[in-house]
């Protein structure tokens, strides 16, 4: 399992994957979920994904050789981001119907989803939830993030904060506060996390980060969310019998 999420505010978007492929007693295993297409000045493309790591990896190696083999389209062609979904659908599709037939001869879940967003110079920055069939839905300023994989103990905290007028300090927060809720709560998603934030209309990517277990932002965050959460509960009004 592991766990992805992106939100679109106004001023840009926040992109979050850890880097958990596995997990049990002894076996622990990480690749990172997040890949970058940028051309500073024309677009900023970001991808992250969930489930199955062969498909995940197959279609974006099959994305990247369009790319290298000048096929058109490609990522680096096309002129909206309507049309980038469009390629990833597409190749999701391809390798699950290539590989999807093996998987479950073998009771495999073969099973992809992709987060991408960024922006193409002529149009304003948008989002994507690819699905596993290869359709899509885009965000909106009533639904502005996608979430994908282990979703459910992370949604609490940006169903609360995260709207279009959240600056991009506190998206950043509650993105890193709903992975730190994740990870507390079920073990098959860990660090390290991978973050990258697109500025609106900006056209490049300067910040990235990954963080780590010794990040020392991080761990300051994990303590200062965990002891606000215990004050906060402490001074909940008792039931009055």
């Amino acid at each position: 399992m592991s766990y992805c999420v992106a939100t679109m505010i106004d001023a840009g978007i926040v992109f979050a994957s850890d880097s958990r492929t596995n997990a049990g007693v002894d076996n622990i295993s990480s690749f990172r979920k997040m890949k970058t297409f940028v051309r500073s000045g024309d677009r900023v493309l970001v991808i992250v994904n969930s489930g199955n790591l062969a498909v995940t990896q197959a279609t974006i190696n099959y994305l990247e050789q369009a790319i290298r083999r000048n096929t058109e389209p490609n990522l680096m062609s096309v002129n909206s981001m309507y049309e980038v979904a469009e390629l990833i659908g597409v190749a999701l599709r391809e390798v699950r119907h290539r590989d999807g037939p093996f998987l479950m001869e073998n009771n495999v879940d073969g099973s992809a989803n992709f987060i991408v967003g960024g922006q193409i110079a002529g149009e304003y920055q948008r989002l994507f939830m690819v699905y596993s069939e290869g359709n899509f839905i885009e965000a909106t300023p009533e639904t502005p993030y996608f979430q994908i994989g282990e979703v459910k103990y992370g949604k609490p905290i940006i169903d609360r904060v995260i709207s279009a007028e959240t600056c991009m300090d506190d998206a950043i927060k509650c993105v890193l506060v709903s992975f730190d809720s994740t990870m507390r709560s079920n073990l098959s998603v860990g660090m390290p996390i991978d973050l990258a934030c697109y500025t609106r209309e900006s056209l490049q990517l300067n910040r990235i980060h990954r963080f780590d277990e010794q990040d020392a932002y991080m761990q300051c965050l994990r303590q200062s969310w965990g002891e606000g959460v215990r004050r906060a509960f402490a001074q909940l009004p008792n039931y009055e019998w």
